[in-house]
């Protein structure tokens, strides 16, 4: 089979699925019943010397082999697409599946089945009958698609089942394209609360500007095509010998980091119901809300990575912010338990690049969000010194003694030597966090609420008002 244009998300026409041998293994059970029935007739036939049965086996042999030529010499001019809407959803979500097939030759096709492997997560595999397509014809099929494990699923390649009239023979051709679902956290609309005691960008609906009003505080730039003629500045066009216009606004974006403790030694159990993926979806959370509250976000891991890379790390605005949301999406898709013991590197990331500092410079101004697993008297040490270049500091604490439910959960929790969630708890808050402890089952929106009451009132507010939670 030959190639025609792809359309949407499509690929190229099918690959042929080799020689003549392959052809022959594409023979069904019913015509390898057929082929062995006639090799037997034909060979009592000639033991027993009738030739009405020699002609009876040669024809139940030889129909068979007729058909696998007659496939294998098959040659429709098909293409065949995918269009994935969308391409990016939240676990728990549905997507549609749009398969898409074209005959471009002038010939109509025999009866078709069309199939598109997808992985077992994701549901049982698609598969659609098509009759017959005419010479030019379309046909297009859908279905739906839907996980609640976050991660990101191949679909593909589209293939084609070719079959005879008879049922004797059946080829696959698939086709060379695929696509690739991204299955992001779930996240929580979250309320708009003040979780920093004082903020100099627009991050809390507050904006600067760097230029003021007189002359000699002009900061001007180049002229762009379509700026307003009324920004021009003559002074300053004079003497740089090109035409400038004043700058006259530049707003100050506040700067948020979300820090997710990604050890594996932090957390027990696994499954959407696990500590660790309510810390994911609670990071995801958060960097949607702080993006969309106007924020300069990262997103930062025990390990020390950081996305974005770019931009000292932190998201720049316009597209590339949204740009830069989508890629930290696509991060925490995919992100596992890291083999880290510590959090050193968050602590080195956090400290070298001022937390804070500000894009005018001026430093206690960043917010930092945190998601911490289990800690020891070391960690909690190391994570209380995390805030002090910090605006404002939120932690959210998650106790693997309590997510696991179990007896042997805490029983490993004391062998380990963590001190008690409360501890951990008084020490951060001491250290100037925010510092909430994250039961199982608890609601973050409501957590991040009792968060921004908190923040606002002495700085050490407790998750007691949500389910479970610690006094």
């Amino acid at each position: 089979m030959s190639a025609g244009a792809p359309h949407g998300a499509g690929g190229r026409g099918p690959e042929d699925g080799g020689g003549l041998r392959a052809s022959l293994a594409g023979l069904t059970t019913r015509g390898r019943s057929f082929l062995a029935a006639g090799v037997a007739a034909a060979l009592c036939a000639y033991v027993l010397g009738q030739s009405g049965l020699l002609r009876v086996g040669l024809l139940l042999a030889v129909l068979p082999l007729i058909c696998v030529l007659a496939l294998h010499r098959t040659r429709y001019r098909v293409s065949g697409s995918r269009r994935l809407t969308p391409m990016r959803v939240p676990a728990g979500s549905e997507a549609r599946v749009q398969l898409r097939l074209d005959n471009t030759s002038r010939v109509p096709t025999g009866l078709l089945m069309l199939q598109d492997r997808v992985p077992y997560v994701l549901g049982p595999r698609p598969r659609f009958v098509l009759d017959r397509v005419e010479p030019g014809g379309r046909r297009e099929v859908s279905y739906r698609v839907r996980s609640d494990l976050r991660g990101r699923y191949p679909l593909g390649p589209l293939q084609l089942r070719l079959t005879d009239p008879f049922g004797l023979v059946e080829l696959t051709r698939s086709f060379a394209a695929y696509d690739t679902l991204t299955v992001i956290p779930r996240t929580e609309a979250l309320p708009v609360v003040r979780l920093a005691a004082e903020s100099s960008g627009y991050g809390d609906g507050s904006r600067r500007s760097l230029a003021l009003a007189g002359d000699d505080d002009v900061i001007p730039r180049t002229y762009r095509r379509g700026d307003d003629l009324r920004r021009v500045h003559w002074r300053s066009t004079a003497r740089y010998g090109e035409l400038m216009v004043r700058r006259e606004e530049q707003p100050q974006r506040s700067r948020a980091t979300v820090l997710l403790d990604t050890r594996g030694l932090a957390y027990e159990g696994a499954g959407p119901d696990s500590a660790f993926e309510w810390a994911v979806s609670g990071t995801a959370s958060a960097l949607v809300h702080l993006l969309e509250q106007g924020y300069a976000v990262r997103l930062l891991t025990d390990t020390g990575d950081c996305v974005p890379r770019e931009g000292g790390g932190f998201t720049s605005g316009g597209q590339e912010s949204a740009e830069a949301a989508g890629l930290m999406m696509d991060t925490l898709a995919v992100i596992g338990h890291s083999d880290g013991a510590g959090l050193s590197r968050a602590y080195d990331a956090v400290r070298g690049t001022g937390v804070g500092s500000g894009f005018g410079g001026a430093g206690g101004d960043g917010l930092l969000i945190a998601f911490f697993g289990d800690l020891d008297d070391v960690q909690t040490e190391l994570a209380a010194k995390m805030c002090r270049r910090s605006g404002g500091a939120v932690a959210f604490v998650l106790d693997s003694a309590d997510w696991s439910g179990r007896p042997a959960g805490l029983a490993k929790a004391l062998s380990r030597g963590l001190p008690p969630v409360e501890e951990r708890l008084a020490r951060l808050r001491d250290a100037g966090w925010t510092a909430l402890a994250a039961p199982p089952g608890a609601a973050f929106g409501e957590l991040w609420r009792l968060a921004g009451t908190s923040a606002a009132g002495t700085g050490t507010g407790t998750a007691s008002g949500a389910a479970g939670g610690w006094a």
